[in-house]
């Protein structure tokens, strides 16, 4: 995962820490095929984990997003400022002060280009467990990404997937 930071927003990167991007999708056997992407923190800020909640807060506010809820992005003119490219097997992700990528699954990739959009989750909670270069279990996964304080913190879109021509 690669992680930038830009100018012109109020997201301070020295409180958000660690930001990593992942990629997965729900079982397709049982109907459940959605490519997420799931933007988090360690909560290893310069104001520990809870100036990295505090931080993410303002990432997923100047995203345009209301913790808790879904906001489908995909319409035309939607006014989102959060942009999400596939490039060369990868997940780019550009959000107000933040660019992040991941490498994307095979099934991720064809789920996105089948569906045309993915559900991008920014967590606000820090994950301290999921630790960049380090295997996350689908157990993990569901520990956090399931967690009811988890996903009523966390902003949630439909982001139309996009590709470089």
């Amino acid at each position: 995962m690669t992680l930038a930071h830009s100018a012109g927003t109020s997201v301070q990167r020295a409180r958000l820490g660690t930001v990593s991007l992942l990629a997965w999708i729900g079982d397709p056997q049982t109907g459940h095929d959605t490519p997420f992407l799931l933007l988090y923190s360690l909560g290893d800020g310069n104001d520990g984990p809870r100036g990295t909640m505090e931080a993410m807060a303002v990432l997923i506010a100047e995203a345009g997003l209301t913790p808790g809820e879904l906001i489908d992005a995909t319409a035309a003119g939607s006014p989102s400022p959060v942009r999400l490219l596939i490039q060369s097997g990868y997940a780019v992700l550009n959000l107000p002060g933040v660019s992040a990528q991941c490498p994307a699954p095979a099934e991720w990739l064809d789920a996105a280009a089948l569906r045309g959009h993915a559900h991008l989750i920014i967590g606000a909670v820090p994950w301290p467990q999921a630790v960049p270069g380090q295997p996350v279990t689908e157990e993990m996964l569901q520990s956090y990404a399931g967690h009811e304080d988890v996903l009523l913190a966390a902003g949630h879109a439909l982001v139309t997937v996009g590709r470089l021509r």
